[in-house]
């Protein structure tokens, strides 16, 4: 996979990615949770009390190569967007705008 755009705030993150076909949504999450999760660890060893751990589900949205560009100013704009509107109300608000229901991640 290859990522185009990251970025976050405290209790969220973003991450715009470009998957093969051949790699299913939760095998990316997979990886990226757990590599980005050991290189923490590795990299900062004194941050071992501070408890960092992704939560277990994740949200998964495709688009066409036409949204790119305008994911990757929304995702590179997070810090000033959440200023405005927290991560709960705006991903209900998505969901509902496009009449969505949120579920759970499928089990593995």
């Amino acid at each position: 996979m290859t990522a185009l755009a990251v970025g976050g705030v405290a209790d969220h993150v973003h991450a715009l990615l470009s998957l093969p076909s051949t790699q299913s949504v939760s095998k990316a999450m997979q990886l990226l949770k757990g590599n980005s999760s050991k290189w923490l660890r590795e990299t900062f060893p004194q941050l071992e009390q501070c408890r960092f751990g992704w939560q277990e589900g994740y949200g998964a949205f495709s688009l066409g190569v036409s949204g790119v560009e305008a994911t990757r100013r929304y995702i590179e704009s997070q810090e000033e967007h959440h200023r405005v509107r927290d991560f709960a109300e705006e991903l209900r608000q998505f969901l509902e705008r496009h009449s969505m229901k949120l579920h759970p991640a499928p089990a593995d």
